[in-house]
């Protein structure tokens, strides 16, 4: 066989190929910059794209351009212009979404994520820091060491980054003084000793002259260290440290591409996996073997932590989305309650006992937070009592899902241990949290198994348990009809019982109010009585006001699939207020009664009732013969 002539573009060729070989094998850093507000982070990540080539002709001439009419360096480049993209940040001059940029050298890879310094852009902050190896923290040398600048130092090390660089910013405006440099690494080590840091690299630099950037600077000759891309090149990400640890694969999905075929895909967050390995599936707890390693090349002898693959047991066994595959002899724990790290995020607070969805991984489930036991203060580090989060409040808190999860503590996995909250009703993600550790409570109390179950008791009584929900303005007529449907049961030979909101509030619920908080609480308390109450085989009607559609749900939930019929009692506001049987309305509208519904505090009407019946347009028992004709027959 003759070998191809060796041309030119042979040459090309090999040089493209081996150029790709050569960066695919590259080490990836991630690292985030932060700080307060004008530090510089901005220029900083220009710079280092400048510098490392990573620009383009029509980039540098539009950067060139962009300069001269919206920069802040006068006819000099505005290295921060390659970063802050939105129109607002180049009006402001200052960062408000995270912008991710990609860089390489010789030595490493780099993905940079560049964060806001206002307070009111923390949550943006730390969606940057949670996929982070390294935080460069910036300071200004004139400003020294900031609240943002401890904010941020904080929640860094809280999300688990252990790789941090003070980059004492703006030398050149200071003269290069190594008197100030000392003075704010002074300052910074004993905060950053407070909170748990074990060591950072302290470097001089001017992002925009380019000081101990990508080169060691004249200007300082009394600092003898690396400059920070060499540092960042240099640093150790002991990778290594993931794949010792035990397997977790979280299943992202099943893949069943054919009848022969059914494989369980994710990406491995810890440890290695081999065919032949025992592994358990949790939450089920059953235990099988690794038959297959199949990733997008084929079949593998192994897989490490970092990549995607899916597998394939030697054993039949139930597996689906959000379960995990880990080493059968060494499993991470299964719970449903928690203490947990929380980082509010929203312009909301938060509202303890209100059900939000938590997404762990792959896991997605319903979750009640408690009132915080304490704030924490990020400049003193002092705990500070609260019964609420507000924004970019960072908090410890309880919690509990509506089902176990798999976890491990946040300093053992970031991808078991990490979770956000979203709200149900809008879908806004209001929360980042770490969790700590599992509740003993949560170890000790197990479900005890009993004989007569609630189809028995629901048989015994030849009715299918209900609960009627009465949801509707006070004075809209709910405790009325309520009362009258319950009668035309009881003539029916129907089990029943009526849980009325006012009567609650004698004994069960007469310790709460009537903040968000405690009405949250009181429908929570409510639903669990009624849910035991159809355990029981009882058709239950509640009446109550329960004006949050995101607590009706949270009930609705509770209860298997039909059994929760939603009887939304529709009266106008200024009906209802004109009946004011109670004189209740007249009470809110002088300010004598605070946070009634209708008045001051909101009521949601229901999008979807099961029934909704207008007591304008209705008599008392119109609406009750309605509302049976609707449920019957209900055997």
């Amino acid at each position: 066989m003759t070998r191809p002539a060796y041309t030119p573009e042979t040459a090309i060729a090999e040089d493209i190929e081996g150029y790709l070989a050569r960066h695919r094998d590259k080490d990836l850093l991630r690292f985030i910059t932060c700080g307060s507000v004008d530090d510089g982070k901005s220029t900083l990540i220009g710079r280092l794209l400048y510098d490392s080539k990573m620009i383009f002709d029509d980039q540098l001439s539009a950067l060139e351009a962009d300069s001269k009419r919206v920069g802040t360096q006068g006819q000099e480049i505005d290295f921060a212009l390659l970063v802050d993209g939105l129109a607002a940040e180049r009006e402001q001059g200052i960062t408000i979404d995270v912008a991710y940029r990609f860089f390489t050298t010789e030595k490493r890879k780099f993905i940079v994520a560049d964060c806001p310094g206002h307070e009111q852009y923390t949550r943006n902050m730390v969606t940057g820091a949670s996929t982070a190896d390294l935080a460069v923290i910036l300071i200004d040398a004139r400003k020294g060491v900031l609240a943002q600048t401890r904010r941020h130092s904080y929640l860094c090390h809280l999300l688990g980054i252990r790789h941090f660089v003070l980059a004492v910013n703006k030398m050149d405006l200071v003269d290069y003084s190594q008197a100030r440099f000392d003075e704010i690494v002074a300052d910074y080590a004993t905060f950053a000793t407070s909170i748990g840091v074990e060591g950072f690299a302290a470097i001089p630099i001017s992002g925009f002259k380019g000081d101990n950037v990508t080169d060691r600077s004249a200007n300082t000759p009394w600092y003898s260290g690396s400059a920070l891309i060499n540092h960042l090149e240099t640093v150790s990400l002991e990778r290594g440290a993931q794949q010792a640890a035990p397997l977790r694969l979280p299943v992202q999905w099943v893949n069943r591409p054919n009848l022969d075929f059914r494989g369980f895909a994710g990406q491995i967050s810890s440890g290695i996996v081999r065919p032949g390995d025992a592994v358990r599936v949790l939450p089920s707890g059953r235990t099988t073997t690794i038959a297959r390693v199949v990733a997008a090349d084929g079949d593998r002898d192994q897989a490490v932590a970092g990549e995607s693959v899916t597998l394939t047991f030697a054993d039949e066994i139930d597996c689906s989305r959000g379960d995990v595959i880990a080493t059968a002899d060494a499993p991470p724990e299964v719970a449903d309650q928690f203490e947990a790290t929380v980082v509010w995020m929203d312009d909301q607070p938060l509202l303890p006992g209100r059900g939000y969805w938590l997404k762990l991984g792959t896991q997605t489930v319903s979750a009640t937070v408690q009132q915080p036991k304490y704030a924490i203060n990020v400049n003193s580090l002092e705990h500070i009592a609260v019964k609420t989060l507000d924004l970019n409040a960072i908090g410890i808190a309880e919690l509990t899902t509506d089902r176990p999860i798999v976890f491990e503590p946040y300093a053992q996995s970031k991808a078991l241990g990490g979770f956000i909250l979203i709200d149900k009703l809008t879908n806004r993600t209001v929360a980042a949290g770490m969790l700590n550790f599992s509740l003993r409570r949560a170890q000790n109390v197990h479900w005890q198994p009993t004989d007569i179950k609630r189809d028995d008791h629901a048989a015994l009584k030849n009715q299918k348990p209900r609960v009627l929900w009465f949801t509707g303005l006070s004075g809209s007529g709910k405790s009325t009809i309520a009362n009258a449907v319950e009668k035309r049961l009881n003539l029916m030979n129907r089990h029943t019982f009526l849980l009325d909101g006012d009567n609650v509030r004698h004994g069960l619920n007469k310790d709460l109010g009537f903040t968000e908080t405690d009405r949250i609480e009181n429908i929570r308390r409510v639903g669990e009585v009624a849910k035991l109450m159809a355990d029981a085989g009882l058709i239950v009607l509640t009446a109550f006001i329960s004006p949050f559609r995101a607590e009706r749900d949270m009930v609705r939930a509770m209860l298997p699939e039909g059994e929760f019929i939603e009887i939304f009692v529709d009266t106008p506001l200024e009906v209802a207020e004109a009946r004011d049987v109670k004189g209740l309305y007249k009470k809110a509208r002088s300010g004598a009664l605070k946070n009634f519904t209708g008045v001051d505090s909101p009521y949601e009407p229901p999008e979807h009732p099961e029934i909704r019946v207008n007591t304008v347009e209705m008599t008392v028992d119109e609406a009750a013969d309605t509302i049976i004709r609707a449920i019957m027959p209900l055997k």
